[in-house]
């Protein structure tokens, strides 16, 4: 047996002895951690998590890669609480929480542009009452963009494993850098907020909160995030495959802005080009143009090959080692913002 399918096998081992351990010991009071949700035709959907209770980072600027590597890991030691009922506080709308304590709660009605705000609880417990925020995007938009985050917007060396973790572990909400030309991009795509944007990243939703303070901090364009399940899955160390995960996001998101056309935004060290062209032929005529940062060695021979077939689709191509040129492309190619 290969040294991977050994571990592979000792984790869910260990991951199921520890829901066995928890289960045992069920917390006194959970509470609700809220992510940015989105609208769909006829109401929202909103995203969160039971849990025993919540991690997040408090960086100091002075403070070491050691601490960062432990605050960081923290946000990943949860204790996820399943089979918990959650409400629409004072409404209509209820939900289970899922084995990894996530839970989707879909709440019908008509909202106004902006970000609208629900007020769930856990049923039976007012104490444990929370906002959530969902993106209602305005009726005179021209677009929609959806954008990867790392190496996109954020510095991180995704294309390298080895460099990924290192970044990604030590750290923190103050060291971690966006790249100031995805600050200027974003602002422009989204016309100063006019234009909805979502992000679709294979990072786990552990690092919800701290990606939200990384964007706020500096100062890029804020959109509900589609984060990726960190739990095992009986056929390897992530639930779901990378390229499936950012499709299958896409898709919902295509699917929930039938009246927009959408720009994807990403980098060609983890294979968007190919995810991209493949969502180009799902979604003919819905995908104005695709914008590729080239990180690290830039694009390989897949990645080239997916550029000249989405460019044969109609679809307008802009790549490049930086997004300083795109406005200017966008523009020459008559796609207004």
């Amino acid at each position: 047996m290969r040294l991977g399918a050994i571990a592979h096998r000792a984790a869910l081992w260990i991951e199921e002895g520890w829901h066995r351990l928890r289960r045992r010991k069920p917390p006194e009071a959970p509470v609700l951690d809220a992510y940015r949700g989105f609208a769909v035709p006829g109401g929202l959907v909103l995203r969160g998590r039971v849990l025993a209770a919540l991690r997040r980072t408090t960086p100091d600027p002075g403070q070491s890669r050691w601490q960062n590597l432990r605050e960081i890991v923290s946000l990943f030691l949860t204790h996820e609480v399943a089979q918990v009922p959650v409400v629409v506080a004072g409404g209509e709308g209820r939900a289970i929480s899922d084995e990894e304590g996530y839970v989707w709660l879909e709440v019908a009605g008509s909202f106004a542009p902006g970000w609208a705000e629900v007020e769930l609880e856990i049923e039976g417990k007012p104490e444990t009452r929370t906002t959530f925020r969902a993106m209602v995007p305005d009726p005179e938009a021209r677009l929609g963009i959806v954008s990867d985050i790392d190496d996109t917007m954020l510095e991180t060396g995704a294309y390298s494993l080895a460099r990924n973790l290192w970044t990604t572990f030590t750290g923190s909400a103050r060291t971690r850098r966006i790249f100031p030309d995805a600050i200027v991009l974003m602002d422009h795509l989204s016309e100063h907020g006019r234009n909805p944007v979502w992000y679709v990243s294979s990072s786990p939703w552990n690092l919800h909160a701290f990606l939200d303070k990384v964007f706020d901090r500096a100062g890029l364009t804020i959109g509900p995030m589609f984060l990726r399940d960190l739990g095992l899955s009986q056929d390897g160390f992530l639930a779901g495959g990378h390229g499936a995960h950012k499709g299958d996001a896409i898709d919902r998101i295509i699917r929930a802005n039938p009246g927009l056309s959408f720009v994807l935004v990403g980098d060609t060290g983890q294979h968007d080009a190919e995810i991209y062209l493949e969502a180009c032929h799902r979604h003919a005529g819905r995908i104005a143009a695709v914008i590729l940062r080239e990180p690290g060695p830039g694009p390989d021979d897949a990645s080239r090959a997916a550029i000249a077939s989405i460019r044969r689709l109609g679809v307008v191509v802009v790549h490049g080692p930086d997004f300083s040129a795109v406005a200017g492309a966008l523009e020459r190619a008559g796609l207004l913002v």
